[in-house]
């Protein structure tokens, strides 16, 4: 147990290509060319490996972006808002601690004040919002790999692979949150001022009616801030975490795993990669929540309020929310590719031209 706990501390997602070769044991030429070669691993190109499965489409085509985008809708719209009674007591401890001191004390005030109904405040624009955000999170991030993977080439892809997650995940959350940002903001305004709407229709016009367009995109600077961090750790650490139970903790291939199994991998890399999203995201998180709230206020003005510790506020329960959220996003987004027939490229292994440069085959 202790050593494979070493294991996966060592093949964490942020290795350099040389460190990672080490890790392998295929760093380097050898000093000795008659020496033993490495363990044979099978070679695969990171966009797809040759699977016996009949698929309903090529990796990379049309068809094959547009259901993954569908898989993102799906993911990303039905668990936020399930989760929009959780979401709504973090946002309240966020903008107002002095009366939500706690989790379970804020879902306590808020049962007081707005009874059950209350719980469910937001979850139209929550819907409608984070839908639009899986569409282009999801279905951009295989866009982006696939175009950067082809730009690196194959070789070049596997020795930075996790700078390429980084990349692909990084550009399709510019574009996702600009999809996000208006539903985002009507949400914020119905969650946390009291009286100001208790519908997206009430809230929209009225929004509209008193700032403009600017008020549904002035939380879009602190999105980024908040989402770009947060989806390049979810999809970075996702990938490399799959990677590492793979190769360290379930004990046949992947080839060798039925699909049940294959998706309580999925689930639990999903919630591993959550808890650090959830902490890497959070003060942004904390600002878009009163930036949202408040008029005239800018993100520098709102960090500088709150301080170190206001930032922070909430965390517990960003965890409990990101984390599940995460795991059942890739959960459901896998599911998908499964109900489809889609490629799903096992974890990525060297190319055996790679090999072959650094001398490990013949």
């Amino acid at each position: 147990m202790y050593s494979s706990v070493v294991h996966l501390a060592r093949a964490n997602p942020f290795n350099a290509p040389h460190l990672q070769l080490v890790h392998d044991g295929l760093a380097g030429p050898r000093s000795d060319p008659a020496g033993p070669p490495g363990p044979p691993r099978r070679s695969r190109n990171l966009a797809a490996a040759a699977v016996e499965e009949q698929y309903s489409c090529d990796y990379g085509s049309g068809r094959f972006f547009i259901l993954c985008g569908l898989g993102g809708i799906i993911s990303c719209g039905t668990t936020h808002t399930a989760l929009v009674p959780l979401d709504l007591v973090k946002c309240r401890m966020q903008v107002d601690p002095q009366k939500y001191k706690g989790i379970f004390n804020g879902f306590s005030v808020t049962l007081k004040e707005d009874g059950f109904r209350g719980l469910a405040k937001g979850w139209a624009p929550t819907f409608i919002g984070y839908s639009m955000q899986g569409l282009c999170k999801f279905g951009f991030y295989e866009v982006f790999k696939v175009l950067y993977s082809n730009m690196l080439g194959e070789e070049n892809a596997y020795l930075w692979r996790t700078s390429l997650y980084l990349a692909a995940s990084a550009s399709a959350e510019f574009f996702a949150d600009i999809a996000l940002a208006p539903m985002e903001a009507a949400k914020v305004r119905i969650q946390t001022q009291p009286g100001y709407a208790n519908t997206l229709r009430d809230a929209a016009p009225k929004m509209y009616k008193e700032e403009g367009l600017k008020a549904f995109y002035k939380g879009v600077a602190p999105l980024w801030m908040r989402q770009i961090p947060y989806t390049m750790m979810k999809f970075a650490c996702f990938e490399r975490t799959v990677e590492a139970l793979y190769k360290f903790v379930v004990p046949k291939p992947r080839s060798e795993c039925s699909k049940p199994e294959q998706l309580v991998v999925t689930f639990v890399a999903g919630y591993i990669a959550g808890v650090f999203c959830a902490i890497v995201s959070h003060p942004a998180d904390s600002v878009v929540s009163v930036l949202n709230k408040e008029k005239g206020s800018s993100a520098s003005q709102v960090l500088k309020r709150l301080g170190f510790r206001g930032v922070w506020k909430g965390l517990f329960a960003r965890i409990i929310m990101i984390g599940t959220l995460t795991a059942l996003q890739w959960f459901i987004y896998d599911s998908v590719k499964v109900y489809f027939r889609l490629p799903r490229p096992p974890p990525p292994e060297m190319p055996e031209s790679l090999k072959k440069k650094l001398g490990y085959t013949q």
